[in-house]
């Protein structure tokens, strides 16, 4: 297998801040109202960004924690439009007010995504372990709608939802989001805790090959993360000639690939700490002693993650190692190595 060469970071995960208002079952950060200490300075957050934006242009998710707990989180989300970045932010949708929403628009944030992981109140405040969340989130997207924002609905798939997951998504579409991405559960943080509930691998490859079939025709962008062999078994049924309908610009899975991390996206934690994912906590550098530049280029985990023949067991040998990847955090939490198979994956490579 060869080394990736077209590493350029398009998409960074950042979590200003790792405060939060709920306290979710699934957290991979384990978050609480904080405080936390050694969170970056404004100063600092506005250097890295100068950092960032002179080594590529990448979309920038703002998040946490809750991102909105941040005094000061309209003044770097406009000093990253103002480079030239694409600023977007991930929020439960309890603190986006009407006049959130505007402040939003006013720092050229482009998309919001908020979090939906039941298909009514009960068993949203349940996942989040808190009673309004729902009415909340459902309050927030409204006042995006309102005001002109972008949303997008992201749900984490337990054996709690699974058998929600089409609710959910038709609430995505009858709401207005512009998108709904699933998220496979990685059992890190508090998500540790769910590992029962983790999907079986068969509940897995027949959920990403449901949600494929959803997106040849669904009006509204689809995405699955921390689910990578959803893009292998989009190029398999490519191969049998089962063709997508166009969207406006495009179909939006014809541009990306399976698992990300260290190769054109990683995440910045709220200290400065950069991983190859928020579910990957493995240092890379911290931005508060290194150049962001110097990290993602010089880093070992990454040039790692970058060839394709260091990758183990069936991952390595995998035809489609170059559009999936497997889940690395996955492979990590199960083996102690980043680097080893995909654990949830019912795939025989090369049909062996």
């Amino acid at each position: 297998m060869s080394i990736v060469l077209d590493n350029k970071v398009r998409m960074i995960a950042w979590e200003v801040t790792r405060s939060c208002n709920l306290n979710c079952v699934h957290c991979r950060a384990a978050s609480s109202l904080g405080p936390y200490s050694g969170e970056l300075s404004t100063e600092k957050c506005l250097k890295l960004i100068d950092e960032i934006a002179a080594v590529s242009a990448p979309v920038i998710i703002l998040t946490g924690g809750e991102p909105l707990l941040r005094p000061d989180i309209f003044e770097i989300a406009s000093y990253g439009t103002n480079k030239g970045l694409r600023m977007v932010m991930a929020t439960n949708g309890m603190l986006v007010t009407p006049a959130v929403a505007h402040k939003m628009i006013e720092s050229g944030i482009k998309r919001v995504s908020i979090s939906i992981d039941g298909k009514d109140a009960q068993s949203h405040d349940a996942f989040r372990q808190q009673k309004g969340a729902f009415a909340g989130a459902m309050s927030g997207t409204e006042a995006l709608k309102n005001a002109g924002m972008e949303f997008q609905i992201n749900t984490t798939i337990t054996t709690n939802n699974l058998d929600q997951i089409k609710d959910i998504f038709k609430l995505a579409k009858d709401i207005g989001a512009a998108a709904h991405h699933i998220f496979l559960l990685v059992p890190t943080g508090r998500g540790k805790d769910l590992a029962a509930q983790a999907i079986t691998a068969a509940d897995y490859e027949e959920t990403l090959m449901w949600f494929h079939q959803e997106s040849l025709n669904c009006e509204i962008q689809l995405k699955a993360t921390c689910a990578p062999h959803y893009f292998r078994i989009m190029h398999q049924n490519k191969s049998k000639g089962e063709k997508p309908v166009k969207k406006a610009g495009g179909h939006f899975h014809e541009s990306t690939r399976g698992c990300l991390g260290g190769i054109t996206f990683c995440f910045i934690s709220h200290t400065g700490q950069v991983q190859p994912c928020g579910y990957l906590e493995l240092d890379c550098g911290n931005v508060k002693k290194k150049s962001f530049a110097s990290i993602w280029e010089k880093s070992e985990v990454f040039r790692n993650l970058r060839d394709y023949s260091k990758y183990e067991g069936k991952c390595g040998r995998c035809e489609f190692i170059k559009v999936c990847g497997g889940c690395r955090a996955r492979a990590y939490e199960a083996t102690g190595d980043y680097l080893a198979e995909e654990p949830l994956c019912l795939y025989k490579p090369g049909g062996c």
